[in-house]
């Protein structure tokens, strides 16, 4: 009742469901000192994970080669690879989405990477501007499927699975996605 009135009241349900905990159980008689140490404790062993170490290692890998202009040179290898298929300007965008996604590990640094370079250049080369936005937009969530993966990461850590069994299964499914787009 009282997360109900709070969440009516504004608050986000984040904070709301933090204190209606803290009240209640201050209401049923636990000293504060004990919640308090219980509180702290449950947040540091959540985050006591070695796995979780290479999520902000993922983003920062990303900004770094983005900034250092890896994503073009993956753009250029992704076009001498598909450079005759047709409409190899829009096949490029994905390959290289699907390469960038493989090394950083994140679909937005992806997004943005191949976003920045593939977008003008299909308008320029004539593409609209709708379609090579949806196309890099599509393109860039294959990051989340192909190994090296940050929910991947998230995923095994919380439930207990095997990261690399996890990087295995995803390796098939985000070439397949690949090749569909």
């Amino acid at each position: 009742m009282l997360l109900t009135v709070l969440v009516l009241a504004g608050v986000p349900i984040s904070a709301g469901i933090g204190i209606a905990s803290i009240i209640t159980a201050l209401a049923s008689g636990i000293p504060a000192d004990t919640l308090a140490v219980v509180a702290s404790l449950r947040c540091f062993s959540g985050l006591d994970s070695f796995a979780l170490l290479a999520l902000p290692f993922f983003s920062l890998g990303g900004n770094i080669m983005n900034k250092g202009g890896i994503a073009r040179r993956l753009v250029r290898l992704a076009r001498l690879l598909v450079g005759w298929v047709p409409g190899y300007l829009a096949t490029t965008n994905v390959l290289a989405n699907m390469f960038f996604g493989a090394v950083s590990g994140s679909s937005v640094a992806a997004t943005s990477a191949m976003g920045s370079i593939m977008i003008p250049e299909m308008e320029k080369r004539g593409y609209d501007k709708g379609f090579a936005t949806g196309l890099t937009a599509t393109a860039g969530t294959i990051g989340v499927i192909i190994p090296p993966s940050i929910p991947f990461v998230i995923y095994g850590v919380a439930s207990g699975a095997s990261i690399s069994d996890l990087f295995i299964a995803g390796f098939m499914p985000g070439i397949l996605i690949g090749v569909a787009l």
